[in-house]
This record gives C-alpha cells, structure tokens and sequence, in this order.
C-alpha cells in the first residue's frame, strides 16, 4: 500500500468518523446545547494533551503571545460556531445539518473578499448551487419550509467559516496541534460556563448519555483530528480535502441507517447539489496544487 493510498483511507476514515458524530450530536441534543458541546469538546481538548507529548511538539518562546491570542479567538469562534450548529441538530434532521453546515467550504472565499483577496468567479456559481440546493433540501412537498434548526445550521456554516478564517491567520505563526488543543480546551470550558449560566444540567441523564459524550468528545475530536493529522502528513492536500468533503454524505448515511432518516427525491437532488458545490470550491485548488508540483520537480 503506497503513503498516499493509506493518506486517503485515513482521510477517509476521518470523513466516516466527522459524518457518523453528527448521530451522537443528536442522540446527545436532548441534554441541552451547551450541556452536550461544553463537556465532549473539553474532553477533546484534553484526549489531543498526550498526543502533543507523543509527536513531541513544542512551541518557540517568541511565540508564545500569539499562541495565546490566537488559541482564544479560534476557540471563541468555535465555541460559537459548534453551538448554533448543536442548537439546530435539535431541531433538524443529521443528515440536513451535515449539508447545511457543509457550505461553510463555499463561504470561506467569499468572505475572503472583506480581506482584500479574489475570488475565483467558479465560487459564484457554487454560491448559486448552495442557494438552490438549501431551497430543495427544505421542500416538503410542494412547499418550502426553512425550519428553526436549518436557520441555526445555516448560522453554523457562516461561523464555521470565519472560524477556518481565524485559524487560517494565526496556524502559519504558531503550532497548529497545540493551537488546535488549546481552541478545544477553551471552546469547551465556555460551553461548559454556559451550560451553567443557561441551562439545567442533569449529572443522571448527563452519565446516561456516555456513549455520545465519548464518541462526540473522543472519536470526533480526538481521533479523528489525529488522523487528518497522519493522513496530510503524506497524502496529497487537495485530494485529502475532497475525501473530508464526504463528511456530509456520511452524515445523510449514518441518519438514515441508525436514526430511521429520510429525504424525499427532492431533498436528496437538494443535497446533491450543495456537495456539488462543495467539490467545485475545491477542484481549482488541486489543479494548482498539481501544476505547482509539476514546476517543481522540474525545475
């Protein structure tokens, strides 16, 4: 099995691990936004502690100050980010919220446009496919329905793209493991602030719900961050990135399998066309990557 073979059956692994904890995220909806996000993103926090000591990573003391600048503002921008998306899992399907949260890939350019950068005129189109995907993903017969939860997801993705944006900025000036454990740890310990400020916590049902805790905490954070981690140390980044862009297709599988989920022709033709979008966002990318890499070896 050659390194890029095994890159992206990681890189694989990683999508099925993202897609399948949008489940535990809604089997753990019921405790409360903040009771569920605060605790399984502390705990992914803390799972990443022994990875850092394994890789033996360590950051430069003139780095220090952005590492903690940086740290708190990716971990506010996630902490906001994954709690509009955990507030509208609750009230929406997994597999929609997969989707929806999906078009934050479409929204990062975009949005680059307020930092002077251009932007490639495919994005327009995948703008256009996005709109036109979300209006067929929220059809219910011959209605379109936009409910609270696909607002709230909606949001997420919009959040989640400013928060790639943030981590874009300080990830060049600093360790980008230690920054990532470090985002989690404070993402985690405002949800949890929260959880207590706005919610009823229940340590009973809290116990009960282990299994998404861990998973959501663990695997989905933890493990699965790793691997992104291992796969991109070896594999090709652009082709890495398309395989991550299956989270959401997992995501649709995972609902209907384990939750009982289902989408009507038009729903899944809406979906279709966001992941299309998706992947369009990306493909100019790789074709640079690939040109960049052939300059190379030339030269």
């Amino acid at each position: 099995m050659t390194k890029n073979t095994r890159s992206y059956l990681l890189a694989l692994l990683t999508a099925m691990i993202w897609g399948s904890a949008f489940i535990a995220q809604k089997t753990g909806g019921t405790l409360g936004a903040f009771t569920y996000n605060g605790p399984r993103t502390l705990l992914g926090g803390l799972f990443l502690i022994p990875v850092i000591f394994i890789l033996g990573l360590k950051e430069k003391k003139k780095n220090i100050k952005t590492l903690l600048v940086g740290s708190l503002s990716c971990g506010l921008m996630l902490f906001l980010a994954s709690s509009a998306q955990q507030i509208g899992i609750a009230y929406t399907t997994a597999g929609k919220a997969g989707f929806i949260t999906s078009i934050y890939a479409v929204f990062v350019p975009i949005l680059s446009l307020f930092t002077g950068k251009k932007v490639r005129p495919i994005i327009f189109l995948c703008a256009l496919l996005s709109a036109a995907g979300l209006y067929l993903i929220n059809m219910q017969g011959s209605v379109m329905h936009f409910g609270l939860g696909d607002l709230w997801c909606f949001a997420s993705s919009l959040l989640f793209a400013l928060h790639i944006m943030v981590i874009d900025y300080f990830s060049p000036k600093c360790q980008s493991v230690i920054l990532s454990c470090l985002q989690f740890i404070i993402s985690g310990l405002l949800g949890v602030l929260c959880m207590f400020l706005f919610e009823s916590p229940q340590p009973q049902a809290m116990l009960k719900a282990y299994i998404p805790y861990l998973y959501g905490g663990i695997m989905s954070t933890g493990v699965a961050y790793t691997l992104q981690i291992v796969a991109q140390k070896s594999g090709n980044a652009s082709g890495i990135s398309l395989i991550l862009c299956l989270e959401s297709v997992f995501a649709a599988i995972f609902g209907a399998l384990l939750l009982g989920e289902r989408m009507s022709l038009t729903n899944i033709i809406g979906c279709a066309l966001i992941f299309t979008a998706v992947i369009l966002s990306t493909l100019p990318l790789e074709r640079r990557l690939k040109s960049h890499e052939s300059k190379r070896v030339v030269s």
